[in-house]
């Protein structure tokens, strides 16, 4: 089933459609993208990171656990399938997915299920409308980055700390200063959900509010975050990040639209149109976190439960967040919305 999840789209699989072996899994799920090719033009990606994804899932089989659900990030220029960051936006289309493929039953008004992303282990409980045991695509929930409105479905994040560096703060400190080219460049490398590198977007000599596409077409401002990037691969306990899909770049500016922080984030290389989930997620954490490269630029509120609004160049997203009395981050929530596009075969050369 060919699926949007949040802002990303891309094909749903059960696990038992794929080959076993690793390598010719691979193999197909190119074929049936297109890529290696800018514009995919043998396979279902539509030319951009964002809609080059796949997900595969199945019944798991983990106590307490309903589906477990593997994300594979392609790129419409290499033949690369990583399977080692999370997508928070095609996780938004797992249950939906499962529901139609009948590998769980369908409760009265609302169905959930914990969902494992066996990407980095990270479990979470999500929650789609099924009034009537019908589930439902239609609503009023809105999403900056989609037109039109959709059925709510929430994500209730378990355990996101650390979902591929060691811990939230991998260096061990809310703000590094990391010697680039001879410069100096201070950042908070951070992991609670997707690892990310936030930085100023004053200090790469931007406002921080420039359209995506300008800033993907800016070729020294790519340069200067990729030299960081290779950099705090290793603070950030991921090795040579050369060839990896994370950790994304994050530009952050004071807000100018009443949120709690202006956004610019690269995946790793393209400009995002919007934001990920779970980089909302990190976004909003460093949003609350002192000491950390935020502190000074964002507005957030002083309580115990905050919604964040992350501003992103197509509008914002909300993240809930509670902390505890010491300031930690103990749960994380947002909504986000899914429908199917279309199901039926993806067709592959017969020699794979």
């Amino acid at each position: 089933m060919l699926m949007r999840g949040g802002t990303s789209r891309g094909p749903f699989f059960l696990e038992s459609d794929l080959p076993v072996d690793t390598a010719a899994r691979d193999r197909l799920l190119l074929a049936a993208m297109g890529s290696p090719d800018p514009r995919q033009i043998d396979g279902l990606g539509g030319a951009h990171p964002l809609t080059s994804k796949v997900g595969i899932v199945r019944r798991s089989t983990t106590p307490g656990v309903d589906l477990d659900f593997l994300f594979a990030q392609l790129q419409p220029n290499n033949d690369t399938v990583d399977v080692t960051p999370n997508c928070g936006n095609m996780l938004a289309a797992v249950l939906p997915f499962a529901l139609e493929r009948g590998l769980l039953p369908v409760a009265q008004g609302v169905t959930t299920a914990r969902i494992l992303t066996l990407n980095t282990g990270m479990q979470c409980d999500v929650t789609v409308q099924t009034p009537g045991g019908q589930l439902q695509y239609s609503g009023d929930a809105r999403i900056d980055g989609v037109p039109g409105t959709a059925a709510p479905i929430s994500i209730n994040f378990l355990d996101t700390a650390g979902s591929v560096c060691p811990s939230l703060l991998p260096s061990g400190r809310a703000l590094d200063s990391i010697a680039v080219a001879d410069t100096q460049i201070e950042a908070t490398l951070i992991d609670n959900g997707m690892p990310m590198v936030l930085v100023r977007a004053a200090d790469f000599g931007i406002t921080g509010y420039e359209p995506a596409a300008e800033l993907t077409a800016n070729d020294a401002l790519r340069a200067r975050l990729e030299a960081l990037r290779l950099a705090v691969g290793p603070l950030m306990g991921l090795g040579d990040v050369a060839a990896k899909n994370y950790p994304k770049m994050c530009l952050i500016s004071a807000p100018r639209d009443g949120g709690a922080l202006n956004t610019r984030c690269f995946i790793p290389h393209v400009c995002h149109d919007s934001i990920g989930v779970l980089a909302a997620v990190t976004v909003a954490t460093a949003c609350v976190l002192p000491g950390a490269i935020a502190e000074g630029i964002a507005v957030a509120p002083d309580c115990d439960v905050k919604t964040l609004s992350i501003e992103h160049p197509t509008g914002e997203f909300s993240v809930e967040l509670e902390t505890d009395q010491s300031g930690q981050v103990t749960r994380a929530a947002l909504l986000r919305t899914a429908r199917p596009i279309m199901r039926g075969e993806v067709l592959v050369p017969a020699h794979l």
